[in-house]
């Protein structure tokens, strides 16, 4: 019994085959891979496993603990940004437990010289992953401060989150002492080689990037591109845009197009437009046309539907003399901006035009041709009647305005 350990209590009696294993457990575990006098000893060896094993089973427990501790904390709040911070810390916080296993189990292996070096410099790395990782995770639980942009900006955000990521990875090459430099000038070389194979792409990402600060569009809104597509914003992606039709099939139009090409935003519009010209027939009176012109002038002036000057154009005028009809502006706009209430107002608006018409006792025109036959007989020539007083009053204002002119370049031409 005495090649037992001091820690064996001693009103326990083994037997000798248990006694003797036992010694020798105790042996090994003061000995190391080297000898007793090689540094670490199995002992320290066993014990440091045994403290990482409890670290990583731990790990998950403490996080939900944490994590529950503040939720409670934060349940009181009304804004967004305590789920946030819940959602960005949760994961890394099951590093903590494996940070402080490690750093008990070197100091428990006593570790010295190159071993401690290597052991602190595990420490810091990960630490540092540590960091990075939460911010990671942060820049992704806070992008609802983004708003109604949140969707256009995803590519965005996933790009910080990467860039983070690599960071860290330098972050931790640095620690160990491997040179950044050196490496970030091959990034580099190999960037421009990237840049100049996939120049479409950069075109269209820093147009994308113009997109989103322009605020040309959003998603929801109804875009119209000259020859492109016309229809629903869906999403600005990195490389482009889904816009999808009023047939409801999507089209991907790369970003650079609409740095190319007038867009058309009908959904900021502040009214929308009616501007017709309706032709009645020639035989319509001068009576008869103002009749229509004050008649549909009225009703725009009194219905509540249609804007009024200043807010918008308001304007009934006749206003050609067409080919087959003498033609009536009608220009003017509602109040609504959304598409089947304005198809209500001006299908409304139509009716009420062709009362109007019919009121007045004339008719809407349509394209016509009259023949006059040729008459056999000599045609009678007709003088011309005698001009009016106004047209002598023009000519003589004309040819006294002549006169002056003649009198100016006359002596401007002496004094020359």
């Amino acid at each position: 019994m005495e090649n037992l350990p001091d820690w064996w209590p001693d009103n326990i009696v083994l037997p000798v085959w248990a006694s003797d294993a036992l010694s020798y457990f105790a042996e090994i575990w003061d000995e190391g891979p080297f000898g007793v006098d090689g540094g670490i000893t199995y002992g320290q060896m066993f014990t440091a496993l045994g403290v990482m094993i409890v670290a990583v089973i731990i790990r998950g427990l403490f996080a939900r603990t944490v994590v529950r501790a503040i939720t409670r904390a934060a349940a009181g709040t009304e804004t967004n940004l305590d789920d946030a911070l819940v959602k960005s810390i949760a994961a890394p916080l099951k590093m903590v437990p494996i940070i402080i296993g490690v750093y008990v189990s070197m100091e428990l292996m006593n570790l010295e010289g190159g071993a401690r070096e290597i052991g602190d410099l595990v420490l810091q790395s990960l630490v540092t992953l540590s960091v990075f990782w939460t911010l990671n995770r942060a820049v992704g639980a806070f992008s609802f401060l983004l708003g109604r942009y949140e969707s256009s900006l995803g590519w965005l955000i996933k790009t910080l989150q990467v860039l983070l990521l690599a960071m860290g990875a330098a972050a931790v090459l640095q620690i160990f002492g491997v040179p950044i430099l050196p490496v970030i000038g091959g990034l580099g070389v190999f960037g421009v080689a990237v840049a100049f194979g996939a120049q479409d792409l950069v075109k269209n990402l820093i147009s994308g990037i113009f997109l989103l600060v322009e605020k040309r569009f959003e998603p929801g809104e109804w875009i119209k591109v000259d020859g492109v597509v016309e229809g629903t914003v869906e999403q600005v992606g990195f490389r482009s845009t889904i816009v999808r039709q009023f047939d409801k099939a999507p089209v991907y139009v790369p970003n650079a197009i609409f740095n190319d090409r007038e867009v058309v935003n009908f959904s900021r519009m502040t009214h929308r437009r009616i501007k017709w010209a309706i032709g009645v027939e020639y035989r319509t009176t001068k009576e008869q046309l103002a009749y229509i012109r004050d008649e549909i002038e009225a009703y725009l002036w009194n219905s509540e539907e249609f804007a009024k000057p200043p807010e918008a154009g308001l304007m009934v005028y006749v206003d050609n003399f067409n080919a087959s009809s003498i033609d009536l502006l009608i220009y003017c706009f509602t109040k609504t901006k959304v598409w089947s209430d304005y198809l209500e107002i001006k299908e409304r608006f139509m009716y009420r035009v062709m009362e109007i018409v019919h009121g007045a006792g004339t008719d809407f025109a349509f394209p016509s041709r009259t023949l006059y036959m040729q008459q056999q007989d000599a045609p009678e020539i007709i003088a011309p009647p005698e001009r009016s007083p106004a047209v002598a009053e023009a000519q003589q204002r004309m040819r006294k305005r002549t006169e002056e002119q003649l009198d100016v370049r006359r002596g401007d031409e002496g004094e020359g």
